[in-house]
């Protein structure tokens, strides 16, 4: 195995333990920061100047792309260039300051993926106003306290959520004055508008408003606010996580760094396939990244179902993925390789233990197996379109048997990476080549150091000479410089130019990292949603049946499981109402059919409380001894010790998993 020193490097001693704080371990940086780490060239003080000079070097090249639909049936992409995205973007950039909005103030941009949304982010930045992309499934209340909250004036939105923006327009008029549609908007929406003292444009209507004048651009400086990112508010209200130019642009750099050094960096010949959330730092940053190397972006068309179409369409060369997606690649393949016979699948079966056992040995992808790979695996690739010589995971850990099957396709380089809106997208990726980095989220990007810091009361030790393990820490060049308008949140995370992710980690023998724990009962189902699971609990246990109840979400399935305590008077009432024998109490909690009814009843409380759907049980099991002391399952305080419930519960959480995903296939 390699060891450490052969991919990070320690640039800071750790420190000890005070009376105050708990001991930190060493500071690490990744070998393509040794010489201090990735910043912004003196000349660079915006991302706007990576659009602007891609626009000057590739005028006439593919820029943005979608499929449209006519009379039910879906074209081919259609493109328009850099120079037309470019001009469209300028005319915009001015409409928006004929509007009032200054540089400094706040833009919103409400809709799915499409270049709508592009074009609008970068007329946001051409003219220095800070835009704050606003969920497409945050809901109306959330977006109603987000464009107060960011104090918004004009926002975008997708045509088919111009009625929403304008059923909330009496909480946020204060501040909401106009609303920009990304298509066409009807004479009835006019007059609503107008009814509620806002103007509303169609999008070519709003171009019209403005000029094609760039010289008189404002300057844009690095510490500027290029955007302010709200988290989907799983403790309360969503956060503004404040990002300026210096880290958003210097991300970018990253990304090339990182792809120079595992893949190659990318150019005209690449085509993006945008489908992950543009609110959402992952895919944005992205974005950013590819448009300033002249490749293409082409969106889906918003349907899931149809997403492996657009994806057979397009043709990418780069695929960003989450686990879920990647999951269904895996299952579709291996159900293919199944029905295609016995033999065919020993074949397939000895092909690819063969090629992942000399890639464990060492051997890179392209050496493991290079008859093998145009005997057997070629069509693998075509799942991706048959182009993509790069695959990118983040958002939630892939399954490690997917993980190894997603490196055995040829001529695709797989990466897999960690981080949050804070960091500005990725603070750690594995590098392609190296298979020892399989389960890991990889090494620190070079535009962050990383530390651990120990958590006693978890029993994390970051001195472990076993396995240092604590809670990951982050500082850095592409960090976010705080929650807007929420310096009290700010000061609890950010300490001493530390960043507490709350997540807990271990490094391993080859300097990666391992993602194991969450210091905050908060946790992240593999579709990418946070749960906050106290939260939860309070909601739930609001239900007069039960008397206890732990809810577990493992971070590799998409829904909730639960172990419930009812209440002994209110089951036995169930039993007789409904001639249940026998009626004993333990008897009474094995009943199948009382299972149902208290699960019901708690997603009937659910609703009551307006729960989301992943927030949600989809199985339960009824525990007839209450958590206690004795069993190390609660605190005395009566708080739930989650690693313990868990290892208790193992064996009954598997076996709830394994009985819902049999119920819902």
């Amino acid at each position: 195995m390699a060891s450490a020193a052969d991919h990070v490097l320690v640039v800071e001693d750790g420190r000890p333990a005070t009376a105050d704080n708990p001991s930190a371990g060493p500071v690490y940086r990744c070998k393509y920061a040794k010489d201090g780490l990735l910043d912004l060239p003196t000349d660079i003080n915006s991302p706007w100047q990576f659009f602007s000079e891609a626009v000057k070097k590739y005028p006439n090249e593919q820029m943005l792309g979608r499929r449209l639909t006519t009379d039910s049936k879906v074209g081919s992409y259609t493109w328009i260039t850099y120079k037309e995205a470019h001009d469209a973007a300028i005319r915009i950039g001015s409409a928006i300051r004929s509007r009032g909005v200054d540089p400094g103030h706040c833009c919103g941009i409400y809709g799915s993926n499409c270049p709508e949304w592009i074009i609008a982010m970068e007329a946001c930045m051409s003219q220095g106003v800070t835009y704050v992309p606003l969920y497409d499934t945050l809901g109306v209340n959330a977006v109603e306290f987000i464009i107060n909250h960011a104090e918004v004036s004009l926002v975008f939105v997708q045509e088919k959520t111009v009625s929403s923006i304008l059923s909330c327009q009496k909480g946020c008029s204060s501040n909401l004055k106009t609303i920009v549609s990304f298509g066409e908007v009807s004479s009835t929406q006019k007059e609503e508008a107008k009814n509620q003292c806002v103007s509303l444009f169609s999008w070519n209507e709003f171009s019209l408003m403005g000029n094609s004048d760039e010289t008189k651009l404002p300057p844009k400086r690095k510490t500027d606010i290029c955007t302010i990112m709200y988290t989907s508010g799983t403790t309360g209200e969503p956060k503004g996580v404040i990002l300026n130019n210096a880290a958003m642009a210097v991300q970018v750099l990253s990304i090339d760094k990182m792809l120079e050094v595992t893949d190659r960096p990318c150019d005209t010949s690449d085509v993006f396939f945008s489908y992950l959330p543009l609110a959402h730092v992952y895919d944005q940053v992205m974005e950013i990244y590819f448009l300033s190397r002249g490749s293409s972006v082409g969106y889906w068309r918003g349907d899931i179902r149809y997403l492996m179409d657009d994806v057979q369409a397009l043709q990418p060369t780069v695929f960003c993925g989450v686990p879920r997606v990647y999951d269904k690649v895996y299952a579709g393949v291996m159900q293919k390789i199944s029905a295609s016979g016995l033999i065919r699948k020993k074949i397939f079966d000895f092909a690819y233990n063969y090629k992942l056992g000399n890639m464990k040995k060492g051997f890179s992808q392209e050496e493991a197996s290079p008859r093998l790979d145009r005997l057997m695996f070629d069509k693998i690739k075509e799942a991706f379109g048959g182009r993509a010589h790069m695959l990118l995971s983040g958002a939630a850990p892939l399954p490690r048997h997917v993980e190894e099957f997603l490196r055995v396709i040829p001529a695709s380089n797989l990466s897999q990476g960690y981080g949050l809106t804070e960091s500005c997208g990725g603070s750690f990726t594995t590098l392609a080549g190296v298979f020892s980095m399989v389960g890991t989220v990889g090494v620190p990007m070079p535009t962050v150091e990383a530390r651990l810091v120990s958590v006693p009361e978890m029993g994390y030790d970051a001195f472990s000479a076993d396995v240092p393990r604590g809670e990951i820490c982050l500082r850095g060049n592409s960090m976010f410089s705080g929650y807007h308008k929420r310096q009290d949140l700010t000061d609890q995370v950010l300490i001493d130019g530390w960043f507490h992710t709350g997540d807990i980690g271990e490094w391993q023998e080859d300097g990666s990292m391992k993602i194991i724990d969450r210091k905050k009962n908060i946790f992240k189902l593999s579709q990418g949603e946070y749960v906050a699971v106290e939260n939860l609990e309070n909601t739930y246990s609001r239900c007069p049946l039960i008397a206890q109840i732990w809810i577990y979400g493992n971070s590799f399935e998409s829904f909730l499981v639960g172990v419930v305590v009812p209440d002994r008077k209110a089951i036995e009432d169930w039993a007789k109402l409904n001639n249940q024998f026998p009626n004993d109490f333990e008897s009474l909690c094995q009943n199948l059919k009382a299972q149902k009814y208290f699960l019901d009843e708690l997603n009937s409380t659910a609703k009551q409380y307006q729960l989301k759907g992943f927030e949600m049980l989809k199985a339960i099991h009824l525990e007839p001894t209450p958590f206690d002391i004795e069993r190390d399952l609660i605190t005395p305080t009566f708080k739930l010790k989650r690693p313990q419930l868990l290892q208790h519960y193992k064996g009954i959480v598997d076996q709830l998993y394994s009985e819902a995903k049999r119920s819902m296939a």
